[in-house]
């Protein structure tokens, strides 16, 4: 498939859905970019984050480990553990982050020979003006603040819905400063070594803050309607409504509040966010003419998804942190030589925590056996796969673990929790968790999620224990394939524990 090492270019967007791709059947998208790569790469229609919020999903992603290993569940340092972008650089690429990655500690290298750092638009550091990452300080150097507490200063915020048109010089955009940063690295590197290259996009996490004449784009369409029914959240774990309440009356800038608002209101809230994604994704196809003229594209892996996504108002909520499949389902689209003449969509279950692995086998590099993923290459070389029959998400107190047909949420240490058929309510509207008719289903995921998390344990078992070089071997059992879907033969490899 690959000439030698491919160089591998791993595209990450921050909090979006997945019904977002134009090319999907999303009318209401303008992304002409996403589109390209959709028609020339593998389409994930059915891709899930293993964390509901940008750390732990990024934790997880990048270690390989679910957040019940690596402890980090919200904003919890992850930067010291152990990833496989340092068995990148350890078998000889090249590795670069531009733009968003949330490593914490921020500033550690993470496996990565260069770094242009962005973290969230409304980060502050007060004693520096705010310019505490490249991008702050880029604004700096010209004398632009970062647009920080505008909740504070604006009477009208609540009214806005964090919809929020950008107000400077488009070159001061976040996501455009990391575009831009990107395109002049990609046309000025001169190394010969393969190349990881992560560009992080900071939208369309909020404020969502499009360029104004991608706002523009949206004016005269019609937005697709809220996903919800009068009631709901009553009938549900408590977490639900304290998740609006807590978003709607603590005195920051992500605050909103979805109660009450017009029609109107929400349909521009919504295009706010849609204009987000399509700065982001004008972005995205200046990088591809980028790596294109230099020829990478012709031996390259591209990866493009996104951690998390957004309710946008479903449910009467907003943002993330439960776990509705607005929320857990994101866009996925790997783009190989062979895949630009061969698109295809696959409605296989797949995970975020299969891209190391798949980035790995891509390069050559042993996937050590602590990885909780599975690679996605055989679906790349159209070879058979055994589909998972399970996904799984964590955040704090709750893990979720979705099929094709229902979706389990358990709380840990609560009586309540959450049971949907999707096949008849994929809006996840009607619980069913006191509904006897449903308990047998119930009661068998709830086994399948007992006999994951041993599992999972099981495999991060040497992890914990110890953090030296060794050698390990041993046989997949049939329980591997059944829960993981990985290759039942014998693996051999060097891991970093």
């Amino acid at each position: 498939m690959f000439q030698d090492k491919p160089h591998i270019i791993f595209i990450l967007t921050d909090q979006q859905r997945f019904d977002t791709v134009g090319a999907w059947g999303y009318d209401h998208m303008v992304t002409p970019n996403l589109d390209r790569l959709a028609n020339e790469g593998i389409s994930f229609r059915q891709a899930y984050c293993p964390g509901a919020t940008c750390v732990a999903s990024r934790a997880a992603i990048f270690t390989g480990m679910y957040p019940h290993t690596t402890g980090v569940y919200s904003f919890d340092p992850w930067g010291n553990h152990r990833n496989w972008v340092q068995d990148l650089s350890d078998n000889g690429y090249y590795c670069v982050n531009i733009g968003k990655m949330h490593l914490t500690p921020r500033d550690i290298p993470g496996g990565y020979h260069e770094r242009v750092i962005v973290e969230n638009p409304t980060n502050k550091t007060l004693d520096n003006g705010g310019a505490d990452d490249d991008w702050g300080r880029y604004m700096s150097f010209y004398g632009v603040k970062r647009p920080n507490d505008r909740n504070k200063v604006d009477p009208e915020w609540l009214q806005k819905c964090q919809g929020v048109v950008w107000h400077e010089e488009e070159r001061f955009h976040s996501d455009v400063f990391i575009g831009n940063s990107a395109l002049n690295w990609i046309r000025n590197h001169r190394g010969e070594k393969p190349l990881f290259l992560q560009i992080g996009f900071t939208g369309p996490h909020e404020p969502w803050d499009p360029l104004p004449r991608h706002l523009d784009l949206y004016k005269e369409k019609e937005m697709p309607p809220r996903v919800m029914r009068d009631g709901e959240l009553a009938e549900k774990p408590p977490q639900h409504l304290a998740h609006l309440e807590m978003h709607a009356n603590t005195d920051h800038e992500s605050q909103i509040d979805l109660r009450g608002r017009t029609q109107e209101e929400l349909d521009e809230m919504k295009r706010h966010y849609f204009g987000n994604i399509s700065t982001v994704d004008e972005k995205l196809g200046e990088i591809l003419e980028a790596l294109e003229d230099r020829g990478w594209l012709e031996n390259s892996l591209l990866i493009f998804c996104s951690d998390h996504g957004e309710l946008l108002g479903d449910h009467g909520l907003a943002y993330k942190w439960l776990m509705y499949d607005p929320i857990v389902h994101i866009p996925m689209i790997v783009r190989t030589p062979e895949s630009v003449n061969n698109a295809r969509t696959v409605t296989d279950l797949v995970s975020l925590m299969d891209v190391g692995p798949t980035v790995l086998e891509a390069a050559g590099v042993d996937v050590p056996t602590y990885l909780e993923g599975r690679s996605l290459m055989p679906y790349c070389c159209n070879e058979d796969v055994t589909p998972r029959q399970y996904v799984f998400c964590e955040d704090n107190y709750q893990i979720m673990m979705r099929s094709q047909t229902h979706k389990l949420v358990y709380y840990i240490g609560q009586e309540a929790g959450e049971l949907y058929d999707l096949e008849v309510d994929s809006g996840e509207l009607i619980n069913l968790w006191e509904d006897s008719v449903h308990s047998e289903i119930q009661n068998q995921m709830l086994l399948h999620l007992l006999e994951w998390m041993a599992s999972s344990n099981y495999y991060n078992a040497g992890y914990k224990r110890q953090r030296t070089r060794q050698y390990e071997m041993r046989w997949p059992t049939k329980e591997d394939a059944y829960l993981h879907g990985r290759r039942t033969k014998p693996r051999s490899r060097m891991v970093d524990l």
